[in-house]
């Protein structure tokens, strides 16, 4: 008798969905829909973008900024629809590299699961950098350049390690995280309402003078950074198909509980910070750089404040354990592929653990390469979100332009979820909502500054696509892979040659003889 997954789906008929793709996994499927949900969720995690953002967010565009959270919300969702679509049909380890691979081709794939990867990389630096400060002020030093550093390994070296123990412990990791960011989400912010609120609901209609008397939409267009950050996460659902029961049905459904609940988390921490700022205009001259340290102390104490900042580390962690995971499947997605080099390495597996370790170690060591350079940056945490935000939405628009491209073609997507006759609608919305975000990130707003800060983020993606070009020109190395590619589309009978019947030939309307 087969298993069955929780959907009811026999686990063979996963194995043989994934054959008939053109692999075996070595992979075990023990993520269930909640463990898969908790993945995402986690990876997406409201209480680390907000907590990380929230300062910058109100300083640049006052309490307005909160309405980022709901057009990036809804933005992305129809993102997320294009992705379940593509998953349910694809159900592959490694996310947007092998999707792009079915509906484009190698090169595409290539170039995409790299802007992609670099991404995951610099946002695992982000998480970490982020987590710095909230260490300092738990054990009470100083939040220093190098303290900052020295946590920030401290915490990829813990998520690395629990990454490397296999996938039924990841899926307990994300559980446990995302029970973190309910409380440090719903109980926290709820606490602040009851008891540290100081403004009303009619703040987030008031920019108290923020954005330096200029046009108020670019200080919003600025801000908008805190919702473009919080709302990626949800692939991660589909970057660990391969261990997760029956696909196609559960990851499209993980995905979209992913942005609901997380938006909504991230949306309700955001607005009960906001109410709970005694002085915004403080925050918004500088005088406060850091509002949520102090609205934790008064609300809960300094022993109270402690607590909560255990709960909101957790969620740093389990976030970076999510990211992690996903940065190690693209990668062994790669080298199973043999399609950069290393993959010799990339694609060896753990028989007793059922991970890749090294793919693992590798989204471990790029991460901390980025925080150690981040000692020479003024100013590195929001540069290095700026940059990560950019390249994750890069490589979200490159699948979901291979999408729009691939139905113009032909493609009827054939997975467990299908969007019907709204496919097209969605795909074009998604591409129009992910190009809008990609100019607001890349467009330069601070001419007073040295013309390659002032460009950084533009520049900083053209870098890494220019490298990746490049390395495509060198090392060709998606030219030897014999695993499949371009088939989403359906390809066309050869044309009949058309030529006359030579004098012994019957002609087309005549019956041939037996």
């Amino acid at each position: 008798m087969s298993a069955t997954t929780g959907a009811g789906q026999p686990e063979a008929d996963a194995s043989a969905q994934l054959a008939s793709l053109g692999y075996t996994s070595e992979f075990k499927r023990d993520m269930g829909p909640w463990a898969n949900f908790s993945l995402g969720f986690t990876y997406l995690s409201p209480v680390v973008a907000i907590y990380t953002m929230f300062a910058f967010g109100l300083a640049t565009a006052g309490p307005p900024m909160i309405w980022s959270l709901v057009i990036a919300g809804v933005g992305q969702l129809l993102v997320a629809l294009v992705f379940s679509e593509i998953v349910a049909q694809y159900p592959v380890a490694g996310g947007v590299y092998p999707w792009a691979r079915r509906l484009w081709g190698r090169r595409y794939a290539w170039l995409n699961g790299w802007v992609y990867m670099v991404a995951l990389f610099v946002t695992i630096a982000s998480v970490v950098s982020g987590a710095g400060p909230y260490i300092a002020s738990l054990f009470g030093f100083e939040a220093s350049v190098d303290t900052v550093i020295l946590c920030s390994l401290g915490i990829l070296a813990l998520a690395t390690l629990i990454n490397s123990l296999g996938t039924k412990v990841l899926a307990q990791a994300a559980i446990i995280g995302f029970a973190a960011e309910l409380i440090g989400a719903l109980a926290v912010g709820g606490w602040l309402l009851m008891t540290e609120r100081h403004h009303n609901l009619g703040i987030l209609f008031d920019n108290f003078g923020a954005g330096d008397g200029t046009n108020y939409l670019w200080a919003f267009a600025a801000a908008a950074l805190i919702g473009i950050y919080n709302y990626y996460g949800f692939e991660a659902c589909g970057d660990v198909a391969e261990e997760v029961r029956d696909p196609g049905r559960m990851i499209p459904k993980a995905m979209r509980r992913t942005i609901y609940v997380g938006g909504a988390a991230a949306t309700f921490v955001a607005v009960a910070l906001a109410l709970s700022v005694v002085d915004i205009r403080g925050v918004i001259s500088g005088e406060n750089p850091d509002p949520v340290s102090g609205i934790l102390n008064e609300a809960f104490g300094t022993a109270g404040a402690k607590g909560v900042l255990v709960i909101v580390l957790l969620s740093f962690l389990s976030c970076t354990i999510s990211l992690q995971a996903a940065a190690g499947r693209l990668a062994y997605s790669y080298g199973r592929d043999d399609m950069i080099v290393g993959s010799r390495l990339l694609r060896k597996f753990s028989a007793r653990r059922r991970v890749p370790p090294y793919a693992v170690v590798l989204s471990g060591l790029v991460p901390a390469a980025v925080v150690l350079g981040s000692k020479f940056s003024e100013d590195a945490l929001t540069k290095i979100v700026s940059f990560a935000s950019l390249g994750i939405y890069l490589g979200f628009q490159m699948v979901v332009f291979a999408a729009l491209r691939a139905r113009f073609k032909g493609w009827q997507p054939s997975g467990a979820y299908r969007l019907g006759k709204w496919g097209l609608p969605v795909n074009i919305a998604a591409l129009v909502y992910g190009i809008t975000g990609i100019v607001t990130m890349a467009w330069p707003r601070t001419p007073e500054a040295p013309w390659y800060d002032n460009y950084i983020v533009l520049l900083s993606g053209a870098v890494v696509v220019g490298l990746g070009l490049l390395y495509m020109a060198i090392h060709p190395a998606y030219g030897r892979s014999d695993a499949p590619y371009d088939d989403a589309i359906p390809k066309g009978e050869p044309a009949a040659v058309v030529s006359e019947p030579r004098a012994d030939e019957p002609k087309a309307d005549e019956p041939t003889g037996v």
